[in-house]
């Protein structure tokens, strides 16, 4: 026998409601932030101030899940943080607890058998418990130093069983809390980059410096020379560039000759040039960037004044790299350019920065 199935647009109405039920949910919990919330952040700020301390979460459950993923974005935004199994830590993992520890432990009941097992121990060994949970007069609420308590919610589960509008609120909170800690360090995007070298985000933030050529990988000659004296000297090392970097006395940059300019002058018959000085024809004042600077930085000012070579100077001017647009391709599918994701991201931030 067929089952029957709902029209298209039936679903998409009923996972609507669902979402925005989610997020009903959510801003309840926001409206119920208190002075506990300021507490907890106090707790947090304190972690490593000898150097030694770590923020601990636990769960069980989805909730363990949820603190798996608030782990990572602890710990990648400058609170060094790790996953402590419930159960595994009833059997010896809570050797790697350190008395500067604070935990954070999360639980909708407050009232899970393993944590309420393992609470006395967290309060033995750590510095101090934050507990976030749904239930004032719970277990969790009552024994954690700080407690973190957003409320009776409906899930949005039909049944009302599955974990789903509980656990979209943990993490908003722990979001809220590893953030706004983060801001609140000032932790910078260059912090940030040290800690995601691989993927997108690696890519988006790494330095010129990762990505530039050096040394004998760039061709350079003396700023006095004629056109045709740059060209027939060797070519130094292997691989390909279309840009001579041209050098004063003192090893400063005076200007970049590509090979588009050289054939230019011969498109347009002017072979007498090429026995002429190479600072006549060169291009002054080619755009460059310092030492220090980002790859996407980068990439946007070549894209958009739609140049080949782009110069790295250090403080005094020389030229210590030099980038090339084929170089930069796999940096292409992950740049960020105006209204992006990445772009909006950073606006409701420094929005967040100047209201706080």
């Amino acid at each position: 026998m067929l089952r029957t199935v709902r029209p298209v647009q039936d679903r998409l109405e009923f996972a609507r409601r669902l979402i925005h039920a989610e997020a009903a949910a959510l801003h309840q919990a926001a409206e119920r932030l208190d002075e506990r919330f300021l507490e907890a952040l106090d707790l947090l700020w304190s972690i490593g101030s000898q150097g030694v301390g770590r923020l601990a979460l636990t769960g069980t459950g989805k909730s363990a899940d949820i603190a798996q993923k608030l782990a990572g974005t602890f710990s990648s935004t400058g609170t060094r943080a790790y996953l402590l199994d419930a159960t595994k830590a009833m059997h010896g993992d809570l050797g790697m607890l350190h008395p500067e520890d604070v935990a954070l432990v999360l639980s909708h009941s407050g009232e899970s058998e393993e944590i309420v097992r393992l609470l006395p121990c967290l309060k033995e060994l750590c510095r101090a418990v934050i507990g976030l949970t749904s239930h004032a007069g719970s277990t969790l609420a009552r024994l954690a130093d700080v407690a973190l308590v957003y409320g009776p919610l409906d899930e949005v589960c039909p049944l009302g069983l599955a974990p789903s509008a509980s656990t979209t609120t943990m993490l908003a909170i722990g979001d809220a809390l590893a953030l706004t800690l983060s801001t609140q360090r000032q932790f910078t995007r260059e912090e940030f980059a040290r800690f995601h070298p691989a993927g997108s985000l690696g890519k988006k933030l790494a330095k010129v410096e990762s990505v530039m050529r050096r040394g004998k990988e760039m061709r350079t000659a003396s700023v006095h020379a004629t056109v045709r004296q740059v060209f027939v000297q060797a070519r130094r090392g292997s691989r390909r560039i279309g840009a001579v970097l041209l050098l004063e006395d003192d090893g400063r940059l005076a200007g970049l000759f590509t090979d588009g300019d050289l054939a230019r002058l011969i498109e347009n018959h002017r072979e007498e040039a090429l026995d002429g000085p190479i600072r006549a024809v060169m291009t002054a004042r080619p755009f460059t960037l310092p030492l220090g600077a980002r790859v996407a930085d980068a990439l946007e000012l070549m894209q958009r004044h739609k140049i080949s070579e782009l110069p790295i100077l250090d403080a005094e001017g020389r030229p210590m790299g030099l980038l090339d647009l084929t170089d930069l391709l796999p940096w292409e599918a992950v740049a960020s350019g105006p209204g992006s994701p990445e772009a909006s991201c950073g606006e409701v931030t420094a929005t967040l920065r100047q209201s706080a």
